[in-house]
C-alpha cells in the first residue's frame, strides 16, 4: 500500500505550480494526499528562497514541521524547490532532521527518489518544463488557476538569485500552454493567470515567431475561459506591441491589467541594478499603455535602499510614484542576496534608512489608492465571487485585481464562490471596497 504524503508550498504563485506537479505525479504513482501533516508518512516543503525574508520563513517552516518527526507518522522528510537549490550541501549538516533535499532541476522526479535511498540530495541544474499531459492537482479554487508559460530567467538582474536558482529563460511551446488552458477549462476554471518570471519575454527563445500576443490571441478562443490575466510583465517598450494593446483593448476576456515590476527610476540605480530599461523608457511605456488601454490597473513593484541610493535618488522615486499615480504597489526593502553582484556594491543603504524610505513610499502609497477607490464609490462593476467570509459575508475580487495580492471587494448579497455578480461600490479604504450586490451575471 502506498503511503499518505502532505505538501506544504512557500512563496509564490511560480512555486505553487511546482507544488500541484509534485502532487500530481504522487497521485498519478499511488500515493494518497492529505492535507492533516499528523496524518502524513511523507512530509513535502516545497520552498522559496528568493530573498532573505523568504529564505527565513523556508527555514522556520521546515523546523516547525520536523516535529511531526516526532510526534505524528513521518517517516520521510522532504525539502524541495528553491532553497536546497540555491545552497545545497550545506543544508545536510544545518538541518539533519531531513531526509531528502531535492532542487529546482529535479523537483519531477520526487516519486522517483522517495524510492532512492542512494543520496540525500539532488540538485541537477534546471531544465525541466512541464506539459500539458503532466500530471497536476489544482490547489487553488475551483474556478481559477495559474498557467506558467516560461521557466528561468536570463535577465541577469544584480541584486536577483532567480537565474542561478531557477536556471536560463525557457517558454513553452504554445500549443501546449493552449491544450493545458483547455484542460484546466474543462475542470471548470474561468480565471486564468498566466505566470513566468517574465511573461512579456514570452517565445523570444523558441525563434519561431511565437509572442505573447500571439498566444493571447489563441488563449481567448479557448471556450468556458471568462477572464484571462497577465502578471509579471517585465517592462520594456518593445515587448508591448501596438498590436498586443490594440487586442487587449479589443477582447474582453482579457484583463486589462499589467503587473510590471519596475524596481526604480532613476537611471544611475537601474544601471546598477542590470536593469535593461533606462526612466524614460519606462514613462513612456506607462503612457503607451494607458493609451491604448485607460481603464487599465497597473501594478508595480520597487525596490528601496539599494546600494547608493541616496535622498536625490530616492525622491525621483516618489515624484515617479506621484506621477504615474499606480493602483497597487508592492515595496522590498533591499537585502544583500549572496552570492549575487549587488551585494558586493559600494554605498550599502543602513537597514534603518531603508526602514524609514519603505514607510514613506508606502504612506503616499496609500493615499494614491485611497484617491483612486474613492473614485469608485457609486459605480456599478462586475466581481469574480471567491469565498465566503465572516457572518456570511462575501469576498471578491474585479478584473483590475489580481488574488492575494491587490486587495478585493467585500460584498453583502446572496451568491456563491465562483459567481460572477453585479455590485454597486459603496464605501472604499486604501486597500479595499466594499460594494452591495445587485444581481447575478449570467
Amino acid at each position: 500500500m502506498k503511503q499518505s504524503v502532505c505538501l506544504v508550498s512557500l512563496g509564490c504563485p511560480k512555486n505553487l505550480v511546482d507544488s500541484e506537479v509534485i502532487l500530481g505525479l504522487l497521485s498519478e504513482e499511488g500515493y494518497l494526499l492529505t492535507t492533516d501533516p499528523s496524518e502524513a508518512e511523507i512530509l513535502i516543503i516545497n520552498t522559496c528562497a528568493f530573498i532573505e525574508a523568504a529564505t527565513r520563513e523556508a527555514v522556520e517552516t521546515i523546523l516547525h514541521y520536523t516535529r511531526y518527526k516526532k510526534e505524528g507518522r513521518c517517516r520521510t522528510f522532504v525539502v524541495s524547490g528553491c532553497l536546497p537549490q540555491r545552497y545545497g550541501k550545506i543544508l545536510e549538516k544545518e538541518l539533519p532532521a531531513v531526509d531528502l533535499f531535492v532542487g529546482t532541476g529535479d523537483f519531477q522526479r520526487i516519486p522517483l527518489l522517495l524510492r532512492s535511498k542512494s543520496k540525500k540530495c539532488f540538485l541537477s541544474k534546471p531544465s525541466f518544463l512541464y506539459s500539458e499531459a503532466t500530471p497536476r492537482i489544482l490547489s487553488t479554487p475551483p474556478f481559477m488557476a495559474y498557467l506558467k508559460i516560461a521557466e528561468g530567467c536570463s535577465n541577469a538582474c544584480t541584486f536577483c538569485t532567480v537565474p542561478k536558482i531557477r536556471g536560463p529563460y525557457r517558454s513553452r511551446k504554445l500549443r501546449s500552454i493552449v491544450d493545458e488552458a483547455k484542460n484546466l477549462s474543462d475542470q471548470g476554471v474561468r480565471e486564468l493567470i498566466l505566470i513566468g518570471q517574465d511573461t512579456t519575454s514570452y517565445g523570444e527563445d523558441l525563434q519561431d515567431g511565437t509572442d505573447l500576443e500571439r498566444l493571447l490571441r489563441e488563449l481567448v478562443k479557448v471556450e468556458g475561459l471568462r477572464w484571462i490575466r497577465t502578471l509579471y510583465a517585465y517592462p520594456r517598450k518593445r515587448y508591448f506591441t501596438t498590436g498586443l494593446l490594440e487586442w487587449m483593448a479589443r477582447e474582453r476576456k482579457l484583463c486589462p491589467y499589467f503587473d510590471l515590476p519596475i524596481q526604480h527610476i532613476d537611471d544611475r540605480i537601474l544601471k546598477r541594478m542590470g536593469r535593461r530599461s533606462k526612466g524614460k523608457e519606462v514613462r513612456d511605456l506607462l503612457r503607451k499603455i494607458r493609451a491604448f488601454l485607460p481603464e487599465v490597473s497597473l501594478r508595480t513593484s520597487l525596490i528601496v535602499g539599494f546600494p547608493g541610493e541616496g535622498e536625490k535618488e530616492f525622491g525621483a522615486l516618489l515624484e515617479f510614484v506621484k506621477e504615474v499615480e499606480f493602483n497597487h504597489l508592492g515595496a522590498f526593502k533591499y537585502s544583500p542576496e549572496e552570492g549575487t553582484p549587488a551585494s558586493r556594491l559600494p554605498g550599502q543603504v543602513p537597514e534603518s534608512l531603508k526602514e524609514e524610505r519603505f514607510k514613506r513610499l508606502m504612506s503616499l502609497q496609500r493615499k494614491i489608492s485611497l484617491k483612486a477607490h474613492r473614485e469608485m464609490v457609486g459605480k456599478t462593476v462586475e466581481v469574480l465571487v471567491e469565498e465566503t467570509g465572516i457572518q456570511g459575508g462575501l469576498q471578491g475580487r474585479l478584473q483590475t485585481q489580481a488574488p492575494e495580492i491587490d486587495g478585493c471587494v467585500y460584498l453583502k448579497g446572496k451568491a456563491a464562490p465562483g459567481d460572477w455578480v453585479e455590485a454597486k461600490i459603496t464605501k472604499a479604504t486604501s486597500y479595499d471596497l466594499i460594494g452591495k450586490i445587485q444581481r447575478l451575471l449570467p
